[in-house]
């Protein structure tokens, strides 16, 4: 870029995701939204994601619901059948247990168990995550619950850019895919995609090359990655980084090739460690690649707790940069 070209405007995370619903209703009349207050008239959403959208296209296609995530699930669901792209949102991560099996039995399965007759092309959004003093039951990360059921895409962006393309992809997908969103990232500011910018659901990025250890992960943890990686740099690491941003399917061949070229791995997220997401990375990892290792895959993330209430107690149980270093040093000696 010459100094005289445009530098990408910066725009927050939020943005982002408004944006992509906004190209992908004008992109297609069948897309429609469903979610409590996500009509402008009852304020945008609780995070104002979709705020100005009922607006342009409507209370017909931006429609509030009643507070019942079952009722949201269920409808979008049944939507998906006849022909539409609905785009559910789900104000809370948790509160996705209650239509657990809308999701599970039903808009996972209905492909398979129709033959390939129907399809399902829906899309859940969802926001969680720690750091903000919501408490237990408004901040857990449980996309290893989804990532188990066969039939699920699960989806979480790091940056507005990728925000912008994986939701655009997840809406035009033929299958149900869970868009995970990170609470206190809402605000965070990235480069403004371009109006035609997508990034394939399975595909992971490099956004950070290195050559003595590879970072993974996905949401919000990437942002500590990096933070992490410039800290070790200092001491002479070279870290890679890999932001998976589909969770299921991940990109196996990515993450291999990278960690074949480094010799170790560090799998890093914000759910709690124990029977995490990071653990089949790194079992696949150890499947194909245990003798090339020169240690064993490490593994950072949150305590094995409920989300605390109390900020500081909160923050004591979060993952943090300074445990990708301590877990770092302790694979390279």
């Amino acid at each position: 870029m010459s100094d005289t070209a445009e530098k990408p405007k910066d725009i927050m995370f939020a943005q982002a995701l408004n944006m992509a619903m906004n190209k992908a209703m004008a992109d297609d009349p069948k897309v429609i939204l469903l979610g409590e207050d996500i009509a402008d008239k009852e304020g945008g959403g609780v995070f104002k994601v979709t705020a100005g959208l009922s607006g342009t296209y409507g209370t017909d296609r931006v429609r509030s619901t009643p507070i019942s995530e079952q009722a949201i699930v269920g409808a979008a669901v049944g939507a998906a059948l006849v022909g539409y792209k609905p785009v559910a949102e789900i104000m809370l991560m948790n509160f996705i247990t209650v239509a657990m099996d809308q999701i599970v039995n039903h808009a996972a399965k209905l492909r398979f168990m129709s033959g390939g007759q129907t399809s399902v092309p829906l899309t859940i959004r969802t926001t969680t995550g720690a750091g903000t003093g919501l408490g237990g039951q408004h901040s857990d990360m449980l996309e290893a619950w989804l990532a188990h059921v066969p039939g699920l895409k699960v989806v979480a962006a790091s940056n507005p850019q990728d925000a912008y393309g994986l939701l655009y992809s997840s809406i035009m997908d033929d299958n149900p895919v869970i868009f995970i969103e990170n609470t206190p990232g809402y605000f965070v500011k990235g480069p403004a995609p371009t109006a035609d910018h997508t990034v394939p659901l399975g595909k992971a990025s490099i956004p950070r090359e290195g050559t003595d250890i590879t970072l993974i992960g996905y949401g919000s943890s990437i942002s500590r990655c990096h933070a992490a990686a410039d800290k070790l740099a200092e001491d002479g690491i070279s870290c890679e980084i890999v932001d998976l941003r589909t969770i299921a399917p991940f990109d196996e061949e990515t993450v291999l090739k990278s960690v074949a070229k480094t010799k170790a791995a560090v799998v890093v997220h914000e759910a709690v460690k124990s029977f995490g997401a990071g653990a089949e990375i790194s079992s696949r990892i150890h499947e194909e690649l245990f003798s090339e290792l020169r240690a064993p895959v490490g593994r950072v993330g949150s305590g094995y707790a409920p989300v605390p209430f109390s900020p500081t107690i909160e923050k004591a149980w979060m993952f943090s940069q300074d445990d990708i270093e301590r877990e770092v040093h302790k694979i390279l000696g």
